[in-house]
């Protein structure tokens, strides 16, 4: 019996943001995008904006945020004196962050913390993953399962981080509407253009070929761009130029302070079916 149909590149489950996932995936969502957000996220924070719409800079604002997120989630190691009275899992809270699973992303996005953030996605815009550590296709599979099984892992999905995460979203589209992506677009600007380096192209496609340039491919539910050419070439021998909706990113550089992505130039987005032009070397 054919089961395409119920395959995981078929499945569309429902999403916090209002925009049906087959509409987000597709190429006409990012010609046409529109602003995201995840239901009841700013409105269960609204002393967090708040303090956000008092700053005048980026830098400010991201200390702001950092600050109010250690506090609310508890993301600072406790003092040998509250520890003590602490038990072991409030002990350990404070190990699961947003900022140590994206550390751990941009080590390695097939990692259980890269799997934990797909999860996010999946769970937020209902954006299924096409790829962790080898492709997702027919389900059930040895894949499909380790996906699973790492992306509910208590060790990283604990202390309410899918919350923090979706604040770090929020956040980042709060700052791309104030402030823009500096040197790269103007403050809400719907688009932002980037770049992304490939060596799994044939898996990708979707329509098109890559031999006349413009084509379609299928990008993971997440996935890193770079803020040029040159830079995503040194990772893959085809580079694709994306027009990327400013709506879809979750990071990019100089939105936080301290050491958060591996790669200086490295923005994080929601992945689905991109238009881009390809080059080769």
């Amino acid at each position: 019996m054919d089961d395409e149909p119920v395959q995981p590149h078929r499945w569309y489950s429902t999403n916090l943001v209002g925009v049906p996932t087959r509409v987000l995936a597709g190429t006409a969502f990012n010609a046409h995008p529109v602003p995201l957000s995840i239901a009841g996220t700013r409105e269960a924070h609204p002393g967090l904006f708040g303090l956000l719409d008092r700053c005048s800079a980026l830098s400010d604002a991201s200390e702001v945020f950092v600050h109010y997120l250690d506090i609310a989630f508890g993301l600072r190691p406790p003092a040998a004196h509250e520890a003590a009275a602490l038990g072991p899992a409030e002990r350990c809270r404070w190990r699961s962050s947003w900022r140590k699973l994206l550390q751990a992303w941009g080590m390695d996005n097939a990692s259980p913390a890269g799997a934990v953030l797909k999860g996010w996605v999946e769970s937020r815009f209902g954006l299924v993953p096409t790829h962790h550590r080898q492709p997702l296709q027919r389900y059930p599979s040895p894949g499909w399962i380790t996906y699973l099984e790492e992306k509910t892992s208590s060790r990283l999905h604990n202390n309410n981080v899918h919350q923090q995460l979706d604040l770090l979203f929020e956040f980042c589209q709060w700052a791309l509407q104030r402030f823009g992506l500096p040197g790269h677009a103007a403050a809400g600007a719907s688009h932002v253009r980037l770049w992304r380096g490939s060596t799994r192209c044939d898996e990708q496609l979707v329509a098109g070929t890559l031999q006349n340039r413009h084509c379609t491919v299928r990008l993971n539910n997440l996935v890193s761009f770079s803020l040029s050419a040159e830079d995503a070439g040194c990772f893959g021998d085809w580079v694709f130029e994306v027009q990327v909706p400013a709506s879809k990113l979750l990071v990019f550089p100089g939105l936080l302070t301290g050491q958060v992505l591996q790669g200086e130039q490295e923005v994080l987005a929601l992945g689905g079916d991109y238009d881009v032009v390809a080059r080769y070397g």
